[in-house]
């Protein structure tokens, strides 16, 4: 799946190529995957479906 995130190595906004939807400890889903031009990992939390 493709999203983008805010890159804090690049301090811009990025398009996160084969990116991943995971859940963090306490229950809410992120896409988590790599930039593309500095290869930092970059995540974004995504809604939940209670918020919806």
């Amino acid at each position: 799946m493709d999203f983008n995130g805010y890159c804090v190595k690049c301090r811009e906004k990025k398009d996160i190529k084969d990116g991943k939807v995971v859940t963090t400890k306490k229950g809410r889903p992120m896409a988590k995957g790599i930039c593309p031009d500095c290869g930092t990992t970059v995540t974004r939390f995504l809604p939940s479906k209670k918020d919806k």
